[in-house]
């Protein structure tokens, strides 16, 4: 099979990449930056810009099957930047499909298209959009989720979504080394009561569930929650993390009303300001994220799928304190 996977030489991209590599596949990716050791190992390394239509169009001839990973993923920034990346964009990759006859578009999009700021109890893939979001992330991953689906059955075209929830895992290159640094500086509190639960994701986890998406019959036109199937209290895991790190445990609390108008101001000024160098501490949605429970329901992923989380937590938490380490 001939694979592309857009962002391939990113976080979960690359992950994607190794597991099909590695069953035989001939694989390529279409990325900005430049990926030697990639092209070692025989991937071949086609580089573009999503927002360019005619660049990303022709990148995606003569394979048989897309991996859409790459977007634009931030829990702050201008509408308009994860506008074209995140919707544009991904409208880009169809028209490609559709022009090419590809066979099989797998998407990777994220629980939070559901998140309306409230407690989410194990809800499964009939949960509605919520009216209102509060950050431009998971507003445009929801509106390119739409035209994934409509797009599902033209010139052959079939259409899966992903939504794995906080994926994890070494190289990862944001959320983790974010958390670490704050903490390290004793900035990090509690945010709310400190007993909400969440799903992560390891991240061979996630991309196992792209290729079983990929080999499925019964995906084509499908939604799929993608997690650990364990929620847990981040608050509890992050303290296991740091106590690895000999970084000393999060004590200081605040509540969920003050971080969220922490939130609301910093996101007024930084727009007002047009604050682009540098990221606000809290946003509304990033207080929400962290003080409410939210975990979802994998029973359709592993009955349709079979989707098993193959990676524990216990051993993707060792595996990634042993990476990062090594890397620092």
């Amino acid at each position: 099979m001939k694979a592309l996977v857009t962002g391939g030489g990113g976080f979960l991209g690359r992950y994607i990449v190794e597991k099909l590599l590695k069953r035989g596949d001939e694989v390529s990716i279409f990325c900005r930056g430049v990926y030697p050791e990639l092209e070692q190992m025989g991937v071949k390394v086609i580089r573009g810009n999503l927002k360019d239509r005619e660049v990303t169009k022709d990148a995606i001839k003569g394979h048989h099957i897309v991996f859409h990973v790459a977007s634009k993923i931030d829990m702050f920034g201008r509408y308009k930047d994860f506008y074209d990346i995140n919707v544009k964009g991904t409208q880009n990759v169809i028209d490609g499909c559709i022009k090419w006859g590809i066979f099989k578009l797998i998407y990777t999009s994220t629980a939070s298209v559901v998140f309306n700021g409230t407690d989410m109890k194990g809800v499964d893939e009939s949960a509605p959009y919520p009216d209102k979001y509060l950050a431009p992330y998971p507003k445009t991953k929801m509106l390119a989720e739409k035209i994934v689906m409509n797009a599902n059955g033209t010139n052959g075209l079939k259409t899966t979504i992903l939504r794995p929830h906080l994926i994890c895992g070494p190289r990862d290159p944001s959320l983790a080394p974010r958390l670490i640094n704050i903490a390290e500086k004793g900035r990090l509190p509690i945010i709310g009561h400190g007993d909400n639960k969440l799903d992560i994701t390891y991240v061979e986890n996630v991309a196992d569930a792209h290729i079983l998406a990929a080999d499925s019959p019964k995906s084509a036109g499908q939604i799929y929650f993608i997690s650990q199937g364990e929620p847990v209290v981040p608050w509890e895991l992050l303290d296991s993390l740091f106590s690895k790190l000999d970084i000393p445990p999060i004590k200081r609390k605040v509540s969920y009303k003050l971080a969220y108008a922490g939130g609301a101001i910093l996101d007024f000024l930084f727009k007002l300001f047009r604050i682009r160098n540098k990221k606000p501490l809290i946003t509304r949605f990033l207080a929400s994220e962290l003080s409410k429970t939210h975990y979802f329901d994998i029973s359709k992923a592993r009955n349709e799928l079979g989707y098993e989380p193959k990676v524990s937590l216990e051993e993707g938490l060792k595996r990634y304190v042993d990476y990062y380490l090594q890397d620092n």
